[in-house]
């Protein structure tokens, strides 16, 4: 079956987040004030496996391996059928 996961990966709090504190001084300079803006990527990944399960197993061994890490980084998957 054909699954497709959307794989979101955040900076864990107390991580410094320059991009994100430049985008939020660069809006203040525009007239545009936040009380907060943090930056995060999103990854879509298709792929084929037998279950839901497996495939989010297989997409978390992804993240752990390669997309994220896990010494600064949090990340969620969202998985569903294709």
């Amino acid at each position: 079956m054909q699954y497709r996961a959307e794989v979101t990966i955040e900076l864990k709090p107390g991580m410094l987040d320059p991009e994100g504190t430049t985008i939020k001084r660069a809006l203040e300079h525009l007239g545009y004030h936040t009380n907060e803006l943090r930056t995060s990527k999103r990854y879509i990944i298709d792929l084929e496996e037998e279950s839901a399960e497996m495939a989010e197993k297989k997409v978390d061994e992804m993240c752990q391996k390669l997309i994220a890490n896990p010494i600064i980084h949090n990340y969620t998957i969202d998985m569903r059928e294709a």
